[in-house]
């Protein structure tokens, strides 16, 4: 670019010191020498970045930690539900324990979650799992949400609502990709 500049900067000298000069001449303009100026080409672009390959590594890794982790709160989930059905002496303590195991699952699986796609090279699967990840923390820190299960009925209407809300952008971008 910077040559195209110089090349043409020197020609309009060449024409401003051939217009000067022609003042008594007999010569006309179509005798004057011809400056071509090269045109500026097409700034080339180069093809984005293949990420596929390490997205699929990443977006299976994602998955399998993700089945992992709700398979575990789901454990621990029916464990608190048994502790809150039962009525030995001390099941407010062990329901109580179960619900904070169940909470320690959801964490987990957020910092699985991020650690799988904070290495990720694709910047738009970095950010999918990044608000994955804080979706699933805050689910793990909001005792209300486990507080309301009673029964496995409640369980699964809470799961169905959550589950898309916990996988929402990462299960998007990985379904798309593969």
């Amino acid at each position: 670019m910077r040559r195209v500049l110089i090349t043409a900067a020197f020609g309009s000298l060449l024409l401003t010191g051939a217009a000067c000069s022609s003042g008594g001449d007999s010569d006309s303009a179509a005798d004057a020498p011809q400056i071509v100026v090269p045109s500026t080409a097409a700034p080339t672009t180069s093809p984005p970045p293949d990420y596929s390959a390490d997205s699929k590594k990443v977006c299976v890794n994602v998955e399998k930690i993700y089945n992992g982790g709700l398979e575990q709160f789901g454990t621990q989930v029916g464990k608190m539900i048994a502790y809150k059905e039962s009525d030995a002496e001390d099941s407010d303590e062990a329901a109580a324990a179960a619900e904070k195991a169940a909470g320690k699952e959801l964490k987990e699986t957020a910092a699985g979650i991020r650690q799988q796609t904070t290495a990720a090279q694709d910047p738009q699967l970095k950010d999918a799992g990044a608000v994955s990840a804080t979706k699933f923390s805050k689910s793990a820190a909001d005792t209300k949400l486990l507080d309301k299960i009673k029964t496995t009925k409640d369980f699964d209407k809470m799961l169905q609502a959550r589950t898309a809300d916990w996988l929402n952008p990462i299960a998007g971008y990985c379904a798309a990709r593969m």
